[in-house]
């Protein structure tokens, strides 16, 4: 006993007795066993933190670095003695969050595909693998696979004018023809989408145009994707317009044929959700597949006696997800949708709770396993940022007792539903307002408002309209009801078009700081996840996200990777370098900028100074700045003595040595190695698309040349006037205009 004693005293330094001398570890381990139904939510969080890990950090030594770092945090949760609960969670936590980077760089591995070297012009035999009509712009686009062409990647887009496409092409056809194709194309911008990344993950290691004649060898099969086109083809044909190109989106997700002006209304009124096939269409398909089993059998006196009819309808609603999600393409969205609602219905048949945030974090954890790049993509994380926010909102206790189910009457009733709708939109806005701003630099806020109209409309009297009228195609009696759903349609597109023209319809900021979307993100999800009083700690961090965002201030410069366009930010506003900048360049330096609205050129900017060639204006900083804009010859010792009196030059072409701004030069070889480029000049910031270090397989991926007896000479032998092959300044080109005074 003497010996029990003496020994006691010194086991109170030994960590064993942590969790009884030290307030914090018994805290801990109290409120991790108060939050015990809510732990297993985090599992889908920490492999999506994995993940992102994998796509923020730049070479294999760091994401190897960050695994065995996790695989350290589940030593710890295994060895030291925390607690039973904080040690598991450390434990499972570290495996997990390790997990998540090791599967994104094994799928990106898994993804990988020659990409082709530089631009050329080829004739080939391909395989059809998938064909999108995009009738807005009159285009048909084409994924195709090149047959016995070992000098073009296996997998490359092209898309061709519809009028050039033979009749009766399809998935599975094989075709011959010519198209100008290209490396799949980087962010024009620091923040912008990059195409290169998603194509790389879809093996696509080239785009272009193609060119007549296309001639079809062999047809292909008539199934999937050509069922999903005909379908689209019927419902314009029924309902011609922008009405009948939603109807169409509503009903297979094919967004190819809405009208630009119609797509940006609906998402400036926060209705674009409306038409992508997700929750709301596979929870209409599922609802309605249900009822009417169950209005039917309940016919039979027999079978409702003898039969569990609600699994019957169960299954019969799960056959009708599965194959509404096969029509509409199986997007990253609607396969999320389909899991969802086969775990609701299996949670149906089992008797319990049907829509939880374990259901959610099931269906997120499926998707991320199979597609761990959709963690990065906007469309996962605005759909699961939705339905986690709806969710949760509802299970909360004061939440649900205020609209829980009741006797009262029908006013009453309809007016709480109304409040519930209210309030579910304005939490849903919130919840999407960061996500919008970090991948779209904008983000509607009257969508809570537009959508306590428009989604009741749409799912309780667009699509059962939609339905009924296909169904009734099928003996020639639809048209009524087509008629019916064209005036819904276009109820619907009025509110979208009123709420989008709104005054203050749209808040646009610049580019948001990673650190700064991580915050809100965070703070998000600890806010939701959790149900003790600990949760209202998400809310600091989302404030100080959103605050760090706010306090960013916009770029001064803006130049796309090819330095042929650049808006600068003056004291009269942001210009365009050229006036004659097509929409997507125009929509990108736009969105760069923070901006909603039409951007001028810098010619019609007071203080700017421009002929055909440069272009001289002042930033609102008072940085003075240089771009060429033409290809033609510039002296070089004139333009040497301009670039020693200004602070940045800009050009898309290589500048002579003795052109020494102030500040920075920025011409070919500069963007070659940088990408697009974001300047600050007060405080002074410089980001680029590219990164030194940077080490992601689509970054420098393995290259393929075609031939030269399958490239067109007169392409490769063309390049631009004014400049040699290296891209200098030629002086044995056309005279300039006159120079700047």
């Amino acid at each position: 006993m003497a010996s029990s004693a003496a020994a006691r005293p010194s086991m109170r330094f030994l960590p064993l007795q942590i969790g009884e001398r030290w307030f914090a570890a018994r805290w801990l381990e109290a409120w991790l066993e108060a939050e015990r139904d809510q732990l297993v939510l985090w599992i889908p969080v920490l492999l999506g933190t994995g993940i992102a890990a994998w796509f923020v950090l730049p070479d294999p030594a760091s994401w190897t670095g960050y695994m065995l770092g996790g695989a350290g945090i589940a030593a710890a949760g295994l060895i030291l003695p925390l607690g039973g609960r904080t040690g598991r969670l450390l434990m499972i936590g570290g495996i997990v969050a390790a997990l998540g980077c090791g599967l994104a760089w094994w799928r990106a591995e898994r993804a990988a595909a020659p990409v082709l070297a530089r631009p050329a012009v080829v004739a080939f035999t391909a395989r059809v693998e998938r064909v999108d009509a995009l009738a807005a712009r009159d285009l048909i686009r084409l994924r195709l696979a090149p047959v016995s062409r070992a000098d073009l990647p296996p997998r490359v887009r092209v898309n061709l004018p519809s009028g050039d496409v033979p009749l009766g092409i399809a998935r599975g056809a094989v075709v011959t023809l010519r198209a100008r194709l290209m490396p799949p194309p980087g962010a024009a911008l620091p923040g912008a989408y990059d195409y290169r990344r998603v194509a790389w993950f879809d093996g696509v290691g080239a785009t272009g145009r193609g060119f007549a004649p296309v001639t079809l060898v062999t047809s292909g099969e008539r199934a999937g994707a050509d069922l999903r086109a005909r379908l689209s083809g019927h419902i314009r044909d029924r309902l011609p317009g922008a009405g009948g190109a939603v109807a169409a989106s509503l009903a297979t997700g094919d967004q190819g044929a809405i009208p630009e002006e119609t797509a940006e209304a609906m998402r400036r009124s926060g209705l674009a959700h409306l038409l992508s096939v997700s929750g709301l269409h596979i929870t209409a398909a599922v609802g309605a597949t249900m009822l009417l089993v169950l209005r039917l059998l309940a016919l039979s006196p027999w079978a409702a006696l003898h039969w569990r009819l609600p699994v019957i309808a169960a299954a019969a609603g799960a056959l009708a997800a599965i194959g509404y999600t096969w029509l509409a393409g199986a997007e990253v969205p609607t396969v999320r949708s389909c899991v969802a609602a086969l775990l609701v219905l299996a949670a149906l048949v089992l008797g319990r709770e049907a829509v939880t945030l374990r259901l959610v974090a099931a269906g997120a954890l499926v998707v991320l396993l199979v597609w761990p790049e959709a963690l990065v993509g906007a469309s996962f994380q605005l759909s699961f940022a939705a339905v986690v926010a709806i969710v949760a909102l509802h299970e909360g206790a004061r939440v649900g007792g205020w609209f829980a189910p009741r006797e009262e009457g029908g006013g009453r009733r309809l007016l709480r539903g109304l409040a519930s709708l209210l309030l579910t939109g304005v939490v849903v806005e919130l919840a999407l307002l960061p996500i919008g701003l970090y991948h779209f630099h904008k983000a509607g806020l009257y969508g809570a408002l537009a959508n306590i109209v428009a989604i009741p409309l749409t799912t309780f009297v667009v699509m059962p309209l939609e339905a009924a009228a296909l169904l009734l195609d099928g003996v020639g009696l639809g048209a009524p009801l087509w008629w019916l759903c064209g005036q819904a349609l276009g109820l619907l597109l009025w509110i979208a078009h009123t709420v989008a023209a709104a005054p203050g319809s749209v808040a646009a900021l610049p580019a948001m700081p990673g650190g700064a979307y991580a915050l809100v993100i965070g703070g998000g999800l600890w806010l939701a996840l959790w149900r003790t009083s600990v949760r209202w700690a998400g809310i600091g961090s989302v404030i100080i996200g959103l605050g760090w965002t706010v306090a960013t201030p916009a770029p001064d410069l803006l130049i796309t990777r090819d330095g042929r366009h650049l808006a600068l930010r003056t004291a009269a506003g942001t210009a365009l370098l050229r006036e004659r900048a097509g929409d997507y360049v125009r929509d990108v330096l736009s969105e760069g900028a923070g901006i909603d609205g039409e951007l001028p050129a810098l010619d019609d900017v007071a203080g700017a100074r421009c002929n055909a060639d440069l272009c001289l204006a002042t930033a609102r900083s008072g940085a003075r700045v240089l771009a060429t804009r033409s290809g033609y010859f510039v002296d070089a010792r004139a333009l040497n003595r301009w670039c020693a009196r200004v602070d940045v030059v800009v050009s898309e072409r290589r500048l002579p040595v003795g052109c020494r701004p102030r500040l920075l030069r920025i011409d070919r070889p500069v963007l070659e190695r940088s990408g697009g480029v974001a300047v600050t000049f007060s405080p002074p910031r410089v980001r680029t698309v590219e990164h030194a270090g940077d080490h992601h397989p689509w970054i420098n991926p393995p290259t393929l040349a075609p031939t030269p007896s399958t490239t067109d000479r007169r392409w490769r032998g063309r390049r631009a006037a004014g400049r040699d092959r290296a891209g200098r300044f030629d002086a044995r080109r056309t005279t300039a205009s006159p120079p700047l005074r």
